[in-house]
């Protein structure tokens, strides 16, 4: 990457401050700018705010967040009128993906998914593979 490149934008949708912190520290140091939404109904907002600016180029959607679960947050970014935002990878995080099928995942548009706990290695390559 040419170090004049504009970082890639990432909004991380979660609502636990600790994984909030790390994620947001070990995908720094990657070099991606990044966004955060607290709870779903942040969700559509950030992503809307930033498209003039800068606009995110990948979602790490923790599924059990408060508002509106991360589930139906993909939904409303599936259906978004703005191709910009309909087409953005979204990488689920989940600490109880047991709860859930990959064919749920695939319904509401997920991308791919990760396990909690988060294994930071494969996060860094899954947003590099998804997101670039």
């Amino acid at each position: 990457m040419a170090p004049s490149a504009t970082p890639k934008t990432i909004l991380i949708a979660e609502d636990s401050g600790v994984i909030q912190a790390i994620t947001r520290k070990i995908l720094e140091q990657q070099k991606y700018r990044i966004l955060i939404a607290k709870n779903g109904g942040e969700v559509l907002r950030q992503l809307e705010a930033q498209l003039e600016s800068q606009p995110v180029n990948g979602v790490l959607m923790d599924i059990n967040i408060p508002v509106r679960n991360g589930l139906d947050c993909t939904r409303d970014i599936r259906a978004h009128a703005d191709p910009r935002i309909q087409e953005l990878p979204v990488i689920a995080i989940t600490g109880n993906a047991n709860n859930y099928s990959m064919e749920q995942f695939r319904e509401a548009g997920i991308t791919d998914y990760l396990p909690k706990p988060l294994d930071f290695d494969a996060l860094v390559r899954m947003v590099r593979q998804h997101i670039g």
